[in-house]
């Protein structure tokens, strides 16, 4: 079973672990998300739940989305995703918040990268460049085109678009979780620039390995024991 939420990237810090370790983290807010359909696998042919994040105005949705969110008692959502096989049981109209997760757990977090627009070979691919003196014609060009004349071999590194490109991470530790500020906390970086979205689920990759991190100033989960 799968747990997930969207949200977006509001910047990067730095927090103290128990330990006294120093980390990069990525804080992502994520204000309660919206349940607007429940799928199954009867009448779908597959079981998903289908969450909407941050508002947008009427007037910018048009009337089969307006009526989408009427459904839900909410208003008109400007990002719309699904999880499959999602934990637990909802209805439309019920809210998911960033305390379904815990800290300790690991995600899998999808994003856009930054985007970089037409860039050439060296930046593009980190090919190296010919010489710049001695008569060379050769400077940051992207090399032969192949050995056939009006053909290029396919695979052929070229210049073109960089980035923008959807990528997901996986196996990120949630650092810390506050239910209050609805702001997720977690190590390391994350793809997309400030104010992007991201969509955060359960990681797919169990490793009973993981590090357990613990930041400084709070408090594990109380476990359930027996007193003696």
């Amino acid at each position: 079973m799968t747990k997930g939420i969207l949200g977006r990237k509001v910047g990067m810090t730095q927090v103290f672990t128990e330990s006294g370790e120093l980390i990069a983290v990525t804080a992502v807010e994520a204000t309660p998300n919206v349940v607007l359909q429940v799928k199954n696998a009867e009448t779908d042919g597959y079981s998903a739940l289908q969450l909407g994040y941050q508002d947008k105005r009427a007037v910018l949705s048009n009337k089969p989305e307006q009526g989408h969110a009427e459904k839900a008692n909410t208003a008109p959502k400007r990002y719309i995703r699904e999880v499959r096989d999602a934990e637990g049981e909802y209805n439309v109209g019920d809210k998911i918040g960033v305390d379904t997760f815990q800290a300790g757990e690991y995600v899998d977090v999808t994003g856009t990268t930054k985007g970089h627009g037409f860039q050439g070979a060296i930046k593009k691919l980190g090919q190296s460049r010919g010489p710049m003196t001695h008569g060379s014609r050769y400077h940051r060009r992207p090399g032969s085109m192949g050995a056939i004349i009006n053909r290029v071999f396919p695979g052929k590194l070229l210049p073109g678009r960089m980035g923008n490109n959807k990528r997901t991470m996986q196996n990120i530790a949630i650092v810390h979780v506050d239910p209050e500020n609805n702001i997720l906390l977690l190590k390391g970086n994350v793809p997309g620039a400030n104010k992007s979205l991201l969509t955060i689920k359960s990681t797919v990759k169990v490793n009973a390995k993981h590090p357990e991190i613990k930041m400084a100033g709070t408090q594990a989960p109380a476990a359930d024991s027996e007193e003696a």
